[in-house]
């Protein structure tokens, strides 16, 4: 039986600093409601969209236990090996972590359940809210994230924009560029002006990917659609020396933490 900490890291991001990673999915292999063709953990076997409860928040309190104290990070993150918000008692862990750590609480959300009022309060009670947005219209959506059937990409739209009214953290929108949507920046950057993002994040698979990343000068020249805005872009943040508590599990998630 498949079996391995919910609780990994730190691991240094560009994004985040010395990230301790929390994963409410723990799986051997990814679950996911997207099956990204950029994907560093390959296709999606089985894309859901219904919320499960994959670990329990016991799971979670014994792993934390185990680490906290001991380990030197800026901030604790929900990630891993699937989507975030697919587990239905994420509310729940969140809490839970909050009882043991002062740290500032993140997530990597691919955004799939934004639109769901349920999830939008869950995510409230977090510090930092990082929400995928990789396309500007549906038919891109569509090539590029490949959802689980019945996932509108208008309706998530929405529901990132209404989240960004209700939410009073920090929300930064990650947009992973590949050639499918190079040309695309300035629509890009004019949604994440009507959102009101706090940060953008512009990304490109640097890691083993499916799909070949963009050069640093492509990346640049999508950069200047977005001056007008907070953006920060991977060729550029330099990523923080920190130490790994147990490298073992990192490395379960290498191709999945960033």
């Amino acid at each position: 039986m498949f079996r391995t900490k919910t609780v990994y890291g730190p691991v240094p991001s560009w994004r985040l600093g010395r990230s301790l990673g929390v994963d409410v999915v723990c799986r051997e292999k990814k679950v996911c409601s997207f099956d990204c063709v950029y994907c560093q953990l390959g296709p999606t076997k089985n894309k859901i969209k219904e919320r499960e409860i994959f670990v329990s928040k016991e799971r979670i309190k014994e792993d934390l236990s185990e680490v906290i104290g001991k380990i030197d990070a800026d901030v604790v993150t929900f990630s891993g090996t699937g989507e975030p918000t697919l587990a239905s008692n994420l509310g729940e862990i969140i809490d839970v972590v909050r009882e043991y750590t002062h740290l500032p609480l993140a997530v990597l959300t691919n955004s799939s359940f934004m639109f769901n009022k349920e999830v939008r309060n869950e995510l409230k009670k977090l510090d930092i809210v990082v929400a995928k947005l990789d396309a500007p219209n549906s038919k891109l959506f569509q090539k590029i994230n490949r959802p689980a059937e019945g996932l509108k990409f208008n309706d998530i739209l929405e529901g990132i924009k209404e989240f960004r009214r209700e939410f009073k953290g920090k929300l930064a929108l990650q947009m992973m560029f590949i050639d499918l949507n190079k040309g695309y920046a300035d629509e890009m950057a004019e949604i994440a002006e009507e959102i009101k993002a706090d940060e953008v994040q512009i990304n490109t698979p640097l890691r083993s990917s499916p799909i070949k990343p963009l050069n640093e000068r492509e990346i640049e020249k999508i950069e200047r659609s977005f001056l007008h805005l907070n953006a920060i872009s991977v060729y550029k943040e330099k990523k923080p020396i920190t130490h790994v508590y147990d490298q073992e599990e990192v490395l379960r998630r290498r191709k999945t933490v960033s």
